[in-house]
């Protein structure tokens, strides 16, 4: 059984974060081949350092953030956009805990149907 840590949704919603990160990278990436003000060793280290902690710093929030984000849509119902408030509401798709047997009154509708369509 292959195990995902997140899905296409959760990824979607992390998106935000992996724009500043490829920015980041970019930065790191051209101040390492083109020195713009030269290579003296104290500064170049300092912004090399303040670069790597922020990129690293994102990456971490941006996991945990993920880990957040898959573990409550797992564990709580989830809702169309601006609907979790609203009476009434229903959730998008039922809890994986749910897997219940249909009882009689679900199976009640069905057989309505069929009789009327037979008339």
């Amino acid at each position: 059984m292959e195990s995902e840590t997140f899905d296409r949704e959760t990824i979607l919603d992390l998106m935000v974060n992996f724009i500043p990160l490829g920015i980041i990278l970019f930065f790191v990436g051209l101040f390492a081949v083109f020195a713009p003000w030269g290579f003296d060793l104290m500064p170049s280290v300092q912004m090399f350092a303040i670069m790597g902690i922020m990129f690293v710093a994102l990456l971490v929030l941006t996991y945990l953030s993920g880990k957040a984000i898959a573990g409550d849509e797992k564990r709580a119902a989830v809702y169309a956009q601006g609907q979790a408030g609203l009476e009434g509401a229903e959730p998008i798709h039922a809890h994986e805990d749910d897997t219940s047997e249909p009882t009689a009154a679900d199976e009640e509708p069905a057989a309505d149907a069929e009789s009327t369509t037979s008339e």
